[in-house]
């Protein structure tokens, strides 16, 4: 507990710790004004997070000492804070509204990005009216959207978000991430090859399980249309054209990424073509135009009222003063249930790290885990183990005050007991409940509220802004490199290796362990063929 903390907010957290939330509010009836804050659209009450205005002053002065405002400055300048990379880090700049240039290595990028949104219209505007056909000629009615982590989880969770069941799109989106068969074999379901196209997603257009799956789909296409010209059934986002030229993809239809977007960073840019296709181009220009609001704000509001560095220093606090090593987030709107998943690979993977960015070991314990699902589906799950259990676990509600969509009857109630669900869960988890042993809730469990009006894509902008540079914030408190991923590699080198055992009987290398070793004999041994399946070989 309180590792790698100044004296003085060592000092109020140990106070903190020993007192009871219900008791700070019972000192303070400003409490929940002072610690409500808003920006883009968002409100978020920090009154049950056990901190106080005073400790809060705190953490803020510790953020200007730890360089916080120096760091957004330089981010948002395009300076090369991706040290081990040696990159740039601007996300930022896909979602710009002004004339303003953003200059990376002495060159302007805006053009680059302003031509390539329009390119993002263009084709999902052909797409959506019929205009873009396919090899027989006949208009694309389906489209699969092939990519993993951040190829995939960004678009995945927009596309259902902003999804309205009394409107659906003219042209349906799917995903396909896994390289488990079934996936694509599910996505594929119900498709005519014909009228199919697939958007393929991979900076370097070398990723493993995108390749495997688009290979197979390509076969796909052509058993079924044997002689035909399949290119037109394929779009490419990379920064490897070459190679997706090769793999069939024509010039025309490939749009790029850059090495100064990381994968988790990169709905922002073409990635989110598929988002443009299923809700519409004005959708993804709303949903752009909240994270811009976000980010001007992030940009320029005071360390005192800027929401995302509150709540990266809030998150901070709570894994080095209180020992969170966990973290919850329980959406309350069905629309966003896949933001814990997209979550966990923002937060987890950017900053699940254990050395600085010099290469010295941190000072402490870095990111919590996160994980979490739909309200109130979860009150009937883990919510038992939150109010009580034995591992306190900090909790953020998001809450959408209105309904995206009231089609059906009664829906304003049920969204209003929806919503009186969240705040009632904040309030027990808070509060607790007396009784004996069995029916006593303990309490002073904190929790974060999160407001908005509504799931629309400008807020959902806002959202996933807010929630990346929060965690850039807490990055920079540990003093880590938020934008890096080796651990990632590693796995996926060692899979090569393995991977040919199973399809080829490769000898596996010296190194591999009795483990593993024995694992792939099981499979080999318990298969019923063991050759790779027809078609995932480019």
């Amino acid at each position: 507990m309180t590792q790698g903390l100044p004296d003085t907010l060592a000092a109020a957290a140990r106070a903190l710790a020993a007192t009871p939330l219900t008791a700070l509010f019972a000192r303070d009836a400003s409490r929940v004004a002072s610690l409500t804050f808003a920006a883009a659209g968002l409100t978020v009450d920090l009154s049950k997070q056990r901190v106080t205005p005073e400790a809060l002053a705190l953490l803020v002065a510790h953020a200007e000492t730890a360089g916080i405002p120096h760091w957004i400055e330089a981010m948002l300048a395009g300076e090369r804070i991706n040290l081990s990379e040696n990159r740039s880090v601007l996300h930022t700049a896909l979602r710009r509204e002004d004339g303003a240039p953003v200059v990376v290595d002495g060159r302007d990028v805006m053009p680059d990005v302003r031509a390539t949104r329009a390119r993002i219209a263009a084709l999902a505007t052909s797409l959506r009216d019929g205009t873009r056909r396919g090899a027989t000629g006949a208009p694309i009615r389906h489209v699969i959207a092939i990519g993993i982590g951040g190829s995939d989880l960004g678009p995945r969770l927009c596309v259902d978000a902003l999804a309205n069941p009394a409107s659906p799109p003219p042209v349906p989106v799917r995903f396909v991430s896994n390289v488990d068969p079934d996936e694509l074999d599910r996505a594929l379901a119900g498709c005519d090859p014909a009228t199919t196209l697939a958007i393929v997603e991979s900076k370097t257009f070398t990723t493993q399980e995108t390749l495997a799956n688009a290979s197979a789909l390509r076969a796909w296409l052509r058993a079924a249309m044997p002689g035909a010209d399949t290119r037109g059934h394929f779009i490419g986002v990379t920064a490897n054209v070459d190679a997706a030229k090769s793999f069939g993809v024509d010039a025309d239809a490939i749009l790029p990424m850059w090495d100064w977007v990381g994968g988790r960073y990169s709905l922002w840019s073409a990635v989110g073509l598929p988002i443009a296709i299923a809700c519409g181009p004005a959708a993804f220009d709303a949903l752009l135009a909240g994270a811009a609001a976000l980010d001007a704000h992030f940009a320029t509001a005071p360390l005192a009222r800027n929401l995302p560095a509150l709540m990266g220093l809030c998150d901070w606090f709570n894994v080095r003063a209180y020992g969170a090593q966990q973290r919850l987030v329980v959406p309350y709107a069905r629309a966003l249930s896949l933001l814990p998943s997209y979550l966990q690979q923002l937060t987890m993977e950017s900053n699940g790290k254990s050395v600085t960015r010099d290469g010295a070991p941190v000072d402490g314990a870095t990111e919590a885990s996160l994980w979490g699902g739909a309200g109130t589906d979860g009150q009937h799950a883990y919510f038992q183990w939150l109010h009580q259990g034995t591992h306190p676990v900090p909790v953020e509600f998001v809450v959408a005050v209105d309904a995206a969509h009231d089609a059906t009857a009664g829906a304003g109630e049920r969204q209003s007991l929806l919503v009186a669900n969240a705040l009632a869960q904040a309030q027990a988890l808070m509060q607790g409940r007396d009784g004996d042993a069995a029916h006593r809730c303990p309490g002073n469990r904190p929790s974060t509220v999160v407001m908005m009006p509504r799931v629309d894509a400008r807020h959902l902008g806002a959202l996933i802004a807010l929630w990346e540079h929060r965690t850039f914030v807490e990055g920079c408190l540990y003093g880590i490199n938020s934008f890096d991923q080796f651990g990632v590699e590693l796995g996926k080198s060692l899979a090569q290796p393995i991977a040919a055992a199973l399809t080829t009987g490769a000898a596996l290398p010296a190194a591999t362990d009795a483990s593993t070793r024995a694992l792939v004999a099981h499979v080999l041994a318990s298969r019923s063929v063991i050759p790779a399946k027809a078609g995932i070989q480019s």
